[in-house]
Order: C-alpha cells, then sequence, then structure tokens
C-alpha cells in the first residue's frame, strides 16, 4: 500500500467510526434510559473531551513521530466505538463520549498534519480528497449502521463487531504510512497547548466561517425543508442526503481543482457558490429550490476545511501545531453554529438564521486571500522519502 492510499484509508476509517456511532444514538438513549436533555448532554461531551486533546496532539506527535502517533491514535478511536454501547448508566455514558470525543480530537490532529506532511512530500494537492474519503467512510458506515438498527440488531454487537474491523483494517492501512525522516526530531517541540498565533488565527477565521455553515446546513436542512418550505419527512431527509453527498463529492474532486486554482481562488470560488445556495435556501418556499440551495451550501463550503487545514500546517511552528490551533477554532464553530441557528430561527424566522450564514459565507469569500498569503510563505525543507 502507497503512502496516499494508506493516509486515505486512515481517514475513511475515522470517518467510519463516526458514521457508525451516529446510527445508534437512539438506541443508546433508550438502553441507558435517557431524557431528550441529558442525550443533549451526552452528545455534547465528545466536542469536549476533543476540545481538551487536541492541543495536546502535536506534543504527542513530536514524541512519538507523526507516523507512530496516527497508528496508537486510530487504534484507540476505533476501540473507542464500542464504549458508549457498554455503558451501564449515564455518568458512564458521559467519561464513554468524553473518552471517545478526546481520541477523536487527537487522532484528527496527527492525521490531518501527516496528510499535510505527504502533501509537501508528493508536491501535489491531496487534503481535500482525503476529507473526501472521511464523508465516504461515515455514508457507507451509516448505511450499515441503519440495516443494523432496521434489522433490530444489538448495538453491543453491531458496534464491537465495527470496532474490531476497523482496528484491524487501521492497523494495516497504518502499516504504509509515510515514516518520519531525520528532520522530525529536530522540529522545534510544540508548546504545551497550541494557542493559534496571529497567522493561524486568520486562517482558522476562514475556518470557522466554513464550519458554521457546514454544521448549520447539515443539522438544520432537514428541519428548515420541513418547516419553510413545506417538505414530507423523506423529502426532508432527502434533503440532507444530497447535502452530505454533494460534500463528498467536492471533496474528492477538489485537489484537481486546487491544482489548477490554487488555495485562494479555489476558497473564493467555492464561497461564491456557497453563497448563491444561501440565497436560495433564505428565498426558498418548495422543497425543490430549498434542496438546490442546501446542495450548493454543500458544493462550495466542502474544500473549505481540508484546505485550511493544510495551510495551518504549513503556517505553524509545526504541522501539528498548526493544525491544532486550527482545529480548536473549527470545532468551537461546530459546537456553536446549531446552537445559534435555532436560537436565530427561534427568536426571528427560520429565513433569518440561514440570512445570518450567508453572510457569514459572504465573510468567508472576503477572506480567501489569507490562504493565498500562506501559499508564498517559505516552507521548511523535508527530506524526501522513497514512494
Amino acid at each position: 500500500m502507497n503512502h496516499h492510499r494508506a493516509i486515505a484509508a486512515v481517514f475513511a476509517a475515522h470517518g467510519a467510526v463516526a458514521g457508525s456511532l451516529a446510527t445508534r444514538i437512539p438506541w443508546i438513549q433508550e438502553h441507558v434510559h435517557l431524557s431528550a436533555g441529558l442525550l443533549g448532554f451526552a452528545l455534547l461531551c465528545p466536542s469536549i473531551g476533543a476540545f481538551v486533546g487536541m492541543p495536546l496532539a502535536s506534543r504527542l506527535a513530536h514524541r512519538y513521530g507523526s507516523r507512530a502517533s496516527t497508528r496508537l491514535l486510530l487504534a484507540l478511536w476505533c476501540a473507542g466505538l464500542a464504549l458508549p454501547a457498554l455503558a451501564p448508566a449515564p455518568v458512564w455514558l458521559f467519561a464513554t463520549f468524553l473518552l471517545y470525543g478526546a481520541t477523536a480530537g487527537m487522532c484528527d490532529v496527527v492525521m490531518n498534519a501527516h496528510g499535510v506532511t505527504l502533501e509537501r512530500h508528493l508536491n501535489k494537492p491531496i487534503i481535500s480528497g482525503l476529507h473526501g474519503m472521511w464523508a465516504v467512510g461515515s455514508l457507507a458506515a451509516g448505511g450499515l449502521g441503519t440495516l443494523a438498527a432496521q434489522a433490530g440488531v444489538d448495538a453491543r454487537l453491531h458496534l464491537g463487531a465495527v470496532a474490531a474491523t476497523l482496528m484491524v483494517l487501521g492497523a494495516i492501512a497504518g502499516r504504509g504510512l509515510l515514516p518520519d525522516g531525520p528532520q522530525a526530531a529536530d522540529a522545534p517541540a510544540p508548546r504545551r497547548f497550541a494557542l493559534p498565533g496571529r497567522g493561524i488565527l486568520a486562517i482558522g477565521l476562514v475556518g470557522f466561517c466554513g464550519t458554521f455553515a457546514e454544521g448549520a446546513s447539515s443539522n438544520w436542512a432537514a428541519v428548515y425543508l420541513t418547516n419553510v418550505a413545506d417538505a414530507g419527512p423523506g423529502v426532508a431527509a432527502a434533503g440532507y442526503t444530497i447535502f452530505m453527498l454533494c460534500m463528498a463529492g467536492a471533496r474528492l474532486a477538489g485537489d484537481r481543482v486546487v491544482r489548477v486554482t490554487g488555495p485562494a481562488r479555489a476558497v473564493r470560488t467555492g464561497g461564491l457558490v456557497a453563497v448563491a445556495g444561501g440565497v436560495l435556501v433564505v428565498l426558498a418556499r418548495t422543497p425543490a429550490l430549498g434542496i438546490t440551495g442546501f446542495a450548493l451550501v454543500g458544493l462550495g463550503v466542502a474544500i473549505i476545511v481540508p484546505l485550511v487545514f493544510a495551510a495551518a500546517g504549513r503556517a505553524g511552528r509545526t504541522p501539528g501545531e498548526g493544525v491544532a490551533g486550527v482545529a480548536t477554532i473549527t470545532y468551537l464553530s461546530g459546537l456553536t453554529a446549531p446552537a445559534v441557528t435555532g436560537w436565530v430561527a427561534d427568536s426571528v424566522s427560520y429565513p433569518a438564521a440561514f440570512a445570518l450564514i450567508t453572510g457569514i459565507l459572504v465573510a468567508l469569500t472576503l477572506l480567501a486571500p489569507v490562504l493565498r498569503q500562506r501559499e508564498t510563505a517559505p516552507e521548511r525543507v523535508l527530506e524526501r522519502h522513497p514512494a
């Protein structure tokens, strides 16, 4: 397995874990007897764990190497998939979700940093495609989980079997990851907590805007289509699915676009497409127009986060520290976007909420030149390894 395929398989496995768990949340809620409020708190715990764990990931990568850290954290993340279904009581579920989130966030940082290093080694864009493979893994595992739930398979059996399978596949993929070169030992030690500096903050602001629009759309698309466009349950669910498929497809094709246009122009173009989609969503009073709008938003924002991670990896003192700094910002955006959208929708209206999101997409488009500045920044020379 070559290095590119290996890290793509790592991203797909990471996505498969997330997709598998998402389909069994109702089973876990019923099994542990959670109210809606307690379930909401439980689902917040992974983000809290990730937010705490991510700043530590770059230190782990510096100490043990990017390759070994990615293999270790992916194994822990896959193993953690089995834990929530085994929790006997709410307090144990909260604890398992915190651990699950910490390993998720740390693995997210090191595998993206490894992808940035490999991108520089290959001297061609690959980050968008890697995130596309994450979406493919999530969609495939989500489909399998839906079938398991429909068949009444016990989530402990389902998630345990998927966890074991993904651990084996992850171990095989990990053997093909790019080895750490001698320059890794000479790299500056990351700070204990990777608080973003001015350059990383500017890049992170682009990521914040993209993640905000992505998180708000994915969480509220079906609700918006139901309440504003008068869509039935099946059509509303299809709107969410089309949004996610557009995200996945655009990410898989994104590297080819970046090779032609460069990151800054790709982000600006994507932002304009997303703004057009946001306007359609705000104006939509029929399901067809609303679904078209959400599809355009998905197409437009798909490559934002991958390109932001790539830019941060190049701009940071080390790839891991740069990615960790931006990841904390994007995770914060993902945490706040659904709540802010709901608050504006409840206080004013659903169209007003997505008018706000469209404004954020306009800001993203205006901020795109930040990535061009990072393109021309001097980079440390990495020793090339044989492919």
